[in-house]
């Protein structure tokens, strides 16, 4: 009995500090905020995910974006915006725009924070 109350108490630690290790951090800093979205987006652009899909419809998409991004409490992003592009191809746009909207970033921030990142991407 003693070893089972004992195998259950080291369970119950190791998956607490599996939880503890899989939360995500808190920031409240919105310069902290514009690098973790930048470090982010850059792997997510890097992904070979994202450059598999890219290429399989967009390959000849050349060109540079700029977007906003808008994030929320819980690290979702909440909005998509162009806000110039010399890339014309409308399919590619939203492509990118869904792309985005799914993502979900390694970090939360305080409850009703929100922050727009402008970020420009060179495909």
């Amino acid at each position: 009995m003693n070893a089972l109350k004992t195998f259950l108490a080291i369970t119950l630690f190791l998956a607490a500090g599996q939880t503890a290790l899989a939360q995500r951090p808190l920031l409240t800093d919105e310069e902290q905020v514009a690098e973790m979205v930048t470090k982010e987006i850059d792997e997510v652009f890097q992904s070979e995910d994202f450059l598999k899909k890219k290429n399989k419809k967009y390959a000849d998409v050349k060109g540079t974006m700029v977007i906003d991004i808008g994030v929320v409490q819980n690290g979702k992003v909440s909005t998509f915006f162009k806000v110039d592009s010399d890339v014309k191809n409308i399919d590619f746009i939203n492509f990118m725009s869904s792309y985005i909207l799914d993502h979900k970033f390694k970090f939360k921030l305080q409850k009703q924070q929100r922050y727009k990142i402008r970020y420009s991407v060179t495909f």
